[in-house]
């Protein structure tokens, strides 16, 4: 079964595990045209009345990802996690197609490896991430974490208690921690960007960015 021919931000999803799944899924309610695979007929019967376009294929074949318009994507997830080998052969049937954007989730660090040199553009992890994420919020000093690839992160925290009756400016924050306070939040306010004169309240929330380990120390003021 052929696509249609893929306009704009088209997104070719190919595993639809609980991974593959999710990101179909919120990359269509946001409007993307997604076409969704997977060898399962099970699982294509169960997502295609939740789904615009869901086909049954073996991606691990050329010829497969070739009938469904595969080579027409230039944005492709692969989101295989119970085959290596049914993902490291579809990601390198995708670069071979000459797909320019291709994610793809690894199971492990030599996954991953493998992926990266057969053409993945960006490799996931997603235990590892959400391990990572979940790590940091229960430890109780941050309510959300969103970590880069660079080391650098964005968090929502409650104000330490040095700067609560400060502006930015007096308390010195990027001076002593080295992170940047992007935007504050106030109850019943709406948000607004964070300049030196923002006075910060203790009931305040914060969004902070800068690399993770000084995230961590500044996180951890009483």
């Amino acid at each position: 079964m052929a696509s249609k021919e893929p306009t704009g931000q088209a997104v070719l999803v190919v595993g639809l595990g609980r991974f593959g799944s999710s990101i179909a899924e919120a990359l269509d309610r946001m409007g993307h045209e997604v076409l969704a695979v997977d060898k399962d007929p099970a699982i294509v019967q169960e997502w295609s009345g939740r789904l615009t376009h869901v086909v049954e294929a073996d991606s691990a074949t050329e010829e497969a990802l070739r009938q469904i318009g595969a080579a027409d994507f230039s944005i492709a997830v692969v989101g295989i996690g119970t085959s290596i080998e049914s993902s490291v052969l579809t990601t390198v049937t995708l670069s071979d197609l000459g797909i320019k954007q291709i994610w793809a989730k690894a199971i492990t660090p030599a996954h991953g490896k493998i992926l990266e040199r057969i053409g993945a553009t960006k490799v996931v992890y997603p235990e590892r991430d959400a391990g990572e994420r979940v790590a940091h919020l229960v430890s109780g000093t941050l309510m959300d974490f969103i970590e880069f690839d660079d080391g650098f992160a964005i968090v929502k925290m409650a104000p330490p208690q040095e700067t609560r009756g400060f502006t930015l400016a007096e308390s010195q924050v990027r001076a002593k921690y080295g992170v940047t306070v992007v935007g504050v939040k106030s109850p019943n306010q709406d948000f607004t960007y964070a300049v030196a004169s923002t006075k910060i309240s203790a009931h305040d929330l914060l969004i902070v960015s800068g690399q993770t380990r000084l995230i961590e120390r500044f996180a951890a003021r009483p």
